[in-house]
């Protein structure tokens, strides 16, 4: 087979050449697009679900729906050390630049308040920042250094110009969880805000299947102010199709034996079929590719995962998170994907309370996530599977 046509794309964020699988979401956003353009009641959305399942795609095709319906649109990704402000401006500098042509005027006071906005940035510690911005900041607009109040008032001058400009603005918020807890209650307030003037201006966040606590954590209402759509790995005809239709493209194709193969071997989790799509392509002689050509390429796609996709997170871990994760890879070998804690402690013959410092270093890197009290889960899909292949 020839590696130059080889057409999987398993790189990450980056859109598979067949998005499959994701057709009632894109579908629903459409809808929420026309109804949020009508000025009819509509939530901000929040996708949810593990590392490799296509949230960041997904949030890229949804950024690219809006582009098409002439909203302004901005994308940042959170960072557990560093306050909304400075990357949410940006974003939003973005999104009124693409409206901008509507009421000048308007859309210059409107930029002024986004620069108020970030320069109240606790973490700039008296340097300005630098958006790009040519228009003076506008004093006693979301600068009062209250992070909730100046959001509050900065949703709502944006999406005043966002009504004027018969569109709408869309904020792209990748790892939700990582806000700050004060910056999520902002967020939700601000949401909320809007919501209620039936404003055109929504958030799209993603992040991992602990947030709708984080959010519930912050707001009580935050259950009733978005809606959630939990992002899952394919079934095994959307993983077939994101197999075939590409190689069909290419002039190739895959046998049933070997598709069958290949959502066994990865579980359909959408960024495994990307990466064991591309090495079965590289080591097939010919086409159509076998499952004798998958049995050959699974040992060699696991080993560039273990290196990448799994080596990378499990070297972050200290010798303690280590040891965590293995003893949950134990426990969860004969167990749901979700393991209580107990029984990590009990693996390990040590009181639970002793491993928190274990346990809290992980939930903060990323690598692991509590979706109930007493729980806990790998944020990776296959993490266990891996553990249990290392010395």
């Amino acid at each position: 087979m020839d590696p130059i046509r080889n057409p999987y794309a398993p790189g990450a964020g980056q859109r598979p050449p067949e998005l499959a699988g994701r057709d009632a979401e894109l579908a629903a956003f459409d809808v929420l697009l026309e109804r949020v353009g009508r000025g009819r009641p509509e939530g901000s959305v929040v996708l949810t679900g593990l590392r490799g399942v296509g949230k960041t795609v997904l949030l890229n095709a949804l950024r690219s729906a809006a582009v098409r319906r002439g909203w302004g649109t901005g994308k940042f990704e959170a960072r557990p050390d560093q306050s909304i402000r400075q990357p949410l401006a940006a974003a939003l500098h973005l999104a009124v630049r693409e409206l901008a042509g509507g009421n000048a005027e308007e859309a210059a006071h409107v930029l002024g308040v986004i620069k108020s906005f970030a320069q109240r940035d606790p973490a700039a510690k008296g340097r300005q920042w630098q958006p790009g911005i040519d228009v003076p900041a506008v004093p006693g607009r979301a600068d009062s250094g209250d992070i909730e109040i100046d959001l509050v008032e900065l949703f709502g001058d944006i999406a005043g110009l966002a009504a004027d400009s018969g569109h709408g603005i869309a904020v792209f918020l990748d790892e939700l969880q990582d806000l700050p807890p004060a910056d999520v209650s902002a967020l939700c307030a601000a949401c909320h805000e809007v919501s209620q003037q039936a404003r055109p201006l929504i958030i799209v966040g993603a992040g991992l299947p602990h947030l709708p606590a984080v959010l519930s954590a912050s707001k009580s209402y935050s259950e009733r102010l978005f809606r959630y759509a939990r992002i899952d790995r394919l079934d095994r005809a959307a993983s077939d199709l994101a197999l075939r239709a590409p190689a069909r493209d290419e002039d190739a194709d895959f046998s049933d034996d070997a598709l069958a193969a290949m959502y066994e071997a990865t579980g359909g989790y959408p960024y495994f079929v990307q990466a064991y799509g591309k090495v079965a392509w590289d080591v097939a002689p010919r086409s159509p590719i076998t499952a004798a050509d998958v049995a050959v390429a699974v040992p060699e796609a696991e080993a560039e995962l273990a290196v990448g996709f799994f080596g990378s997170r499990y070297v972050r871990a200290t010798p303690a998170e280590r040891e965590y994760l293995r003893a949950m890879a134990d426990v969860a070998d004969s167990a749901s994907d979700a393991v209580p804690t107990a029984a990590v402690a009990e693996s390990l013959g040590r009181p639970p309370q002793s491993l928190s410092p274990a346990r809290d270093g992980l939930l903060k890197k990323g690598l692991v996530y509590s979706g109930q009290r007493g729980r806990i889960a790998f944020t990776v899909p296959h993490f266990g599977r891996y553990l249990r292949t290392q010395d």
